[in-house]
């Protein structure tokens, strides 16, 4: 199940909750009982190759693609 996380406009708490995709625009309160909060666009990481690939590490070069294969000008 997908975890979404949200944040409270009152008092600017953040949590996350585990919840089925068909409950994912459902209302949330927060940890502390408000019911004014928001939910957060949020991103995850794939692992590729046996180890997840650092977000500082240079991109490959060596052809396809238009900025891989230098036909950006």
């Amino acid at each position: 199940m997908p975890s979404y996380a949200f944040r409270c406009r009152e008092c600017g708490d953040t949590f996350e909750l585990t919840r089925p995709m068909a409950e994912s625009s459902a209302p949330a309160a927060c940890p502390a009982g408000h019911s004014d909060t928001v939910k957060l666009l949020t991103t995850f990481g794939t692992i590729k190759g046996g180890g997840a690939v650092p977000a500082s590490a240079p991109a490959p070069s060596g052809g396809g693609g238009c900025c891989g294969g230098g036909c950006c000008g």
